[in-house]
């Protein structure tokens, strides 16, 4: 059951942010690695401690993590039970942003990513969650066929028109 949600969380077709604030260890990282975008506050602290419990991570850890930073830095991870620093998440790739308040920097990143087209953004997100598990060809493909659907959308001509008028494009969602 904690799998189908935290697969219910990453097959969103919005984007989500997780806001780290304290601690974020076991199955708390595990719902911030299902989000897109993760911001950590300069206190925070993540980690797997499962090993150290007798388990593993069996929310998605063990193929999240991975395919976030890449398979040795999560096994350091993983193997020893370790927790990291926000400053250290951050080197790793495990958070996108580290801020003085990680819920306040995570607002601030959706402000932004919702003034941009929301089918474009749905579908950038589709493309890239799709084409990881495929060959490079197989996800250009992907990225094409998105590309053309993206193309005929009110929102492109509302983008472009508002490009050549030099004004904020008025994004409906159509």
């Amino acid at each position: 059951n904690g799998q189908d949600v935290m697969s219910s969380i990453a097959a969103m077709p919005i984007p989500t942010i997780a806001a780290i604030n304290g601690f974020a260890l076991g199955g708390g990282l595990e719902v911030a690695l299902a989000c897109d975008l993760r911001v950590a506050s300069k206190t925070a602290k993540l980690g797997l401690p499962e090993v150290g419990l007798g388990l593993i991570p069996g929310f998605g850890g063990t193929q999240r993590l991975p395919r976030l930073i890449g398979e040795g830095r999560a096994l350091d991870l993983i193997l020893t039970a370790r927790n990291v620093t926000a400053t250290e998440a951050l080197e790793l790739g495990l958070v996108n942003r580290v801020s003085d308040n990680a819920l306040e920097t995570a607002m601030e990143l959706a402000t932004q990513i919702i003034k941009n087209g929301p089918v474009a953004v749905g579908m950038a997100k589709e493309a890239v969650r799709r084409g990881l598990g495929m060959t490079l060809d197989q996800g250009l493909e992907i990225e094409a066929d998105l590309f053309g659907m993206v193309s005929t959308t009110k929102d492109m001509k509302e983008g472009a028109a508002a490009f050549l008028e030099k004004r904020a494009p008025d994004f409906k969602g159509e």
